[in-house]
């Protein structure tokens, strides 16, 4: 498959995308940016949903993820179906009856404003990095299929990626990122059943012969209860699993900034509920290409790639499949990529804006339109040097990067969120930051003794050790009543 085809894919699914973003952002001013002017049908909401938590990385890493770890992580998607029933029926509510623009507006009604800026500092550090890592995963994709045989050097490849998710993301704001997102989805979808079927039928299984393929290949297993001391030891996938995703989703302005575009917290429920389900079976489908793939590798005696995430790239690309199966993992990989890069993009350019900046509060409205969009130019040029600086730092696996940066980041603005709404007591609200610092660090040096003494390696809990941590030191600043 030579590079232009691979370039044609790219630009005719970007013609695509600007003439959703335009159609989406017509009559848009900078409330409906800000906030999608909650009047999204909830059930285009729950499609966008879909592919929402689904980035480059998913579609990329997921698949290879089967070589080392099974289906292991449907284990952690078992618990993401609890913790989007406490985010519909917990959270949405909360934000609903608060009128919430950013989701961390919480943190200063609750605590007062050092507290708020921390979330919103954390959320912005949380972000930018998982969004940087995942496209980082892409950039290198499309380097290796498109770039370097046209001899174009990496940071070009950056900086034309990110002016074009810049440029579909600038007008229409959170309305444009959820019909983008519902466009992804779609893509997504057909895309995973696609490539399943061409490399089911290049390794000649119809049907039946794929499933029990898929079963009988060990690969496949899903349930892990031997080893407590494994990151994949199922009890501790699955509680991870549920406040990976409370943290991840439910306390995540790019996630959240879709469903609180619902008219009201029953239509962003629905939407939340029937998306989760959606979401475990299209988590299913990439494990199970995963494992066809790794049949595809071994039956025509493929070398296996040192990186897993290069499983799905090198299959699709390899001698004897049909070129449309090329077509199709590029279209795949850039509807996951940019669509969840931009969305990123603009949930920063909100939290930035609202709970930092606090412009909303301070400027009227055509100043705070000029201020939205010099944030939003800012972020992205912030973004595109963390992913400069990850391309020349990085050696581990994608998927495990992200997750493991979650579990640092997130775990301060977990613990803000569930003390906040488990105890009514105030706090020396000035002293917050340097408890949500000090939470990670000491998080780190935990891990570090548990894996030399005990050689317990301390997975996606590290989430819940943070939380934990930050709650202590909370209450350790609750006020005394004189």
């Amino acid at each position: 498959m030579t590079p232009w085809i691979v370039l044609a894919t790219i630009v005719g699914y970007f013609i695509l995308l600007f003439i959703i973003s335009w159609a989406a952002s017509r009559k848009s001013d900078t409330a409906t940016a800000l906030s999608g002017g909650r009047q999204a049908p909830w059930f285009i909401v729950a499609i966008a949903m879909l592919g929402a938590p689904i980035s480059g990385v998913t579609f990329i890493s997921v698949p290879g993820m089967v070589v080392t770890k099974g289906f292991s992580y449907l284990q952690m998607a078992l618990g993401f179906i609890v913790g989007y029933f406490v985010i519909a029926y917990v959270l949405i509510p909360l934000f609903y009856k608060r009128n919430l623009v950013s989701i961390y507006g919480y943190l200063e009604q609750r605590f007062g404003g050092s507290t708020h800026k921390s979330g919103a500092w954390f959320f912005f550090i949380s972000k930018m990095l998982g969004a940087a890592v995942r496209f980082y995963v892409v950039c290198v994709t499309l380097q290796l299929l498109v770039f370097s045989p046209l001899h174009i050097p990496f940071v070009i490849n950056v900086i034309v990626t990110i002016a074009l998710i810049f440029l579909y993301t600038l007008q229409g704001g959170v309305k444009t990122v959820i019909w983008t997102d519902t466009l992804k989805s779609f893509c997504l979808i057909l895309s995973v059943v696609l490539s399943i079927y061409f490399v089911a039928k290049g390794l000649g299984y119809d049907l039946g012969g794929l499933c029990k393929a898929v079963v009988g290949d060990d690969t496949s297993r899903i349930f892990f209860f031997d080893n407590p001391k494994e990151g994949t030891y199922f009890w501790k996938q699955f509680i991870a699993g549920i406040f990976m995703v409370i943290a991840t989703t439910g306390l995540d302005q790019d996630l959240m900034q879709r469903s609180l575009a619902c008219k009201n917290a029953n239509e962003s429920a629905k939407n939340l509920i029937v998306s989760v389900f959606l979401q475990v079976i299209v988590i299913a489908l990439f494990l199970i290409l995963g494992t066809l793939l790794t049949l595809h590798v071994k039956a025509h005696g493929i070398a296996m790639p040192d990186k897993t995430d290069e499983l799905f790239g090198t299959v699709a690309f390899s001698e004897g499949m049909p070129v449309l199966l090329g077509v199709v993992f590029i279209i795949g990989l850039i509807a996951a990529a940019y669509s969840a890069a931009g969305s990123a993009l603009t949930s920063l350019t909100t939290s930035f804006t609202v709970d930092i900046l606090e412009a909303d509060k301070k400027q009227q409205e055509a100043a705070l339109g000029r201020t939205r969009r010099l944030v939003h130019v800012s972020m992205a040029a912030c973004m595109g040097l963390v992913i400069l600086i990850f391309y020349a730092i990085s050696n581990s696996d994608a998927i495990s990067a992200v997750y493991t940066l979650a579990s640092y980041t997130y775990g301060p603005i977990l613990g803000l969120f569930a003390f906040g709404m488990m105890c009514k007591s105030p706090v020396r609200d000035r002293l917050v930051p340097v408890v949500c610092i000090a939470a990670p660090i000491i998080s780190f040096l935990i891990q570090m003794w548990l894996k030399n003494q005990y050689d317990y390696t301390l997975g996606f809990e590290l989430l819940l050790l943070n939380a934990a941590l930050t709650m202590i030191g909370l209450a350790l600043l609750i006020k005394k009543k004189s």
